[in-house]
């Protein structure tokens, strides 16, 4: 279980020259003996799913 908890799921956020944010959701890579566990127990991590875009954040002084 120590092996496979620490696989882990992060959401990265990047910023963009017009005001909207990239967000990336991304799992860790298990390492050797944690990947050999998961085939072992038949296990396969999910797919790295695709980036999502935020809609622009209007700022205060600005007309919309």
């Amino acid at each position: 279980m120590e092996k496979i908890g620490a696989i882990q799921m992060i959401d990265v956020h990047l910023p963009t020259t017009d005001g909207r944010n990239v967000i990336l959701t991304r799992s860790t890579q298990p390492k050797l003996d944690g990947d050999l566990l998961l085939e072992k127990l038949k296990l396969k991590l999910p797919e790295q799913p695709p980036p999502k875009i935020t809609a622009a954040q209007l700022r205060a002084n600005e007309p919309a």
